[in-house]
């Protein structure tokens, strides 16, 4: 039997919380499928291709059994297509396990074949969010110990290109 898992998110951008918690997943299953959503309800700062191409550069050391897929919908039927029998998702502080719960409840409701695996992030990226990433990006901080070099490079440019990102 393989053990397939999607790893959901927005990743805009990915983080080294987001880079943890992938790279102890893919010990833990035969195939990791990282799905990037697209989110109609968000403004992405790097679009689909970038953030999937950010994520491949910054996941290339895993193996092949991870691989980067692009999808919009429900993170079940995502997880149906790939044949993936389990959800991963990080937590990195107590309360980001309500709103884990409620999807992950939600999700088994949708997909009871589907489990939701959850993986605390490591105690050094707790602090970590895409969000608070792009802020101190925006304000010339040093984001290299927050995210994996291909997406600090791409944020950096991003920002020089417009500051006003």
């Amino acid at each position: 039997m393989t053990r397939v898992a999607v790893f959901p998110g927005s990743f805009d951008p990915m983080t080294n919380a987001h880079l943890d918690v992938a790279r102890r997943a893919s010990g833990l299953f035969d195939r990791l499928i990282i799905g990037v959503l697209n989110n109609p309800r968000k403004a992405p700062l790097f679009s689909i291709d970038e953030r999937v191409a950010l994520i491949e550069r910054s996941v290339a050391d895993l193996g092949e059994h991870v691989t980067v897929d692009a999808f919009d919908g429900l993170t079940v039927e995502f997880a149906r297509r790939h044949g993936a029998g389990f959800i991963v998702r990080g937590l990195r502080a107590v309360s980001d396990f309500e709103a884990e719960l409620q999807m992950a409840l939600t999700n088994r409701k949708l997909a009871p074949e589907v489990d939701t695996t959850f993986l605390m992030t490591a105690l050094e990226f707790g602090y970590v969010s895409s969000s608070l990433t792009k802020e101190v990006a925006r304000f010339g901080g040093d984001i290299r110990p927050m995210v994996p070099a291909p997406v600090a490079e791409a944020l950096a440019a991003r920002v020089a290109a417009d500051p006003r990102v």
